[in-house]
């Protein structure tokens, strides 16, 4: 399946000056481009999410299915708050730079983290992947599926490892204030289930956000933390992720099967990621990537 570029090109007999040209040549053709329909997508969800809310409570649709359609909504938020981590939505000083914000912070405090929180930690992983002591996301480690999914429930505990590689990820970055604001979105929640739990709507409260909430974590860790980069050992810009087959298929597994892209060239949009991977197969086999697809 592999494209123009490469296809033209015998990348065996390539320099590694060479092969890091095509492979750049590559990615650039990809890049550049607003994802329009990441942008459309966080806001319609941002918007069909608060309207469950008046929808059971009102007994327009029954709690089961509210509370059905909250976990799938809240399952697909991180990914459009991915896209403005990586400023690919509107880059600092340009035109679109304040609508890249506005979805960063319009959508993260569903998953109850502030976009900031999120932007910071999630590019230290980009800088440290797999590093014991530096990738904020090092406790998604699991040698299988099942032990990732019960360490992604066990890190969410209070005095889980994950919480204080977060906070440390925040101090080395000079961002203590965001410790605070991180604890405010946490209490602030609290204190809604609170609030509503003391009028009655306990139920509500626990099926439309705090359970939602948590299978959403568990699927996101999942998939775009362990699947990528399991078993987590190696580290190295070719060997700290992977491609690898979901039997779930693309839609599913978020597109996390061609991970491997976003880690070279995190600029390139999401949805973009398949098409270059494929361009680029070529090249990345000879480079040692472990190769699923």
């Amino acid at each position: 399946m592999a494209s123009t570029a490469t296809s033209m090109h015998d990348v065996s007999q390539m320099s590694d000056t060479e092969m890091r040209k095509l492979e750049n040549q590559i990615a650039r053709k990809y890049a550049g481009d607003v994802p329009w329909g990441v942008v459309v997508w966080a806001f319609a969800n941002l918007v069909f999410w608060l309207s469950l809310w008046p929808l059971v409570l009102t007994d327009t649709i029954p709690l089961w299915l509210g509370f059905v359609l909250s976990s799938l909504s809240l399952m697909t938020v991180y990914l459009p708050t991915h896209e403005a981590q990586h400023d690919i939505i509107g880059r600092p000083g340009t035109k679109l730079r304040w609508l890249n914000e506005l979805l960063g912070h319009a959508t993260s405090w569903m998953i109850l983290l502030p976009f900031g929180t999120l932007r910071v930690t999630h590019l230290d992983h980009h800088r440290h992947t797999n590093d014991a002591e530096l990738d904020s996301d090092i406790t998604t480690q699991a040698d299988t599926a099942w032990q990732a999914l019960l360490e992604s429930i066990r890190q969410r505990q209070p005095d889980a490892k994950r919480a204080q590689d977060y906070r440390a990820s925040l101090e080395r970055a000079g961002r203590a204030d965001l410790i605070g604001l991180t604890a405010l979105y946490k209490l602030g929640f609290f204190g809604l289930m609170f609030a509503m739990a003391w009028n009655g709507l306990a139920l509500e409260a626990f099926l439309l956000w705090w359970l939602p909430y948590q299978i959403a974590m568990t699927y996101i860790i999942f998939f775009l933390s362990w699947a990528p980069h399991s078993p987590g050992l190696t580290t190295g810009r070719y060997r700290n992720t992977k491609s690898w087959k979901s039997k779930l298929g693309d839609p599913l597994s978020m597109w996390m099967g061609y991970h491997v892209v976003h880690h070279l060239h995190p600029y390139i949009p999401l949805l973009k990621t398949k098409d270059a991977y494929w361009e680029m197969r070529p090249i990345l086999e000879k480079r040692g990537v472990k190769l699923g697809l």
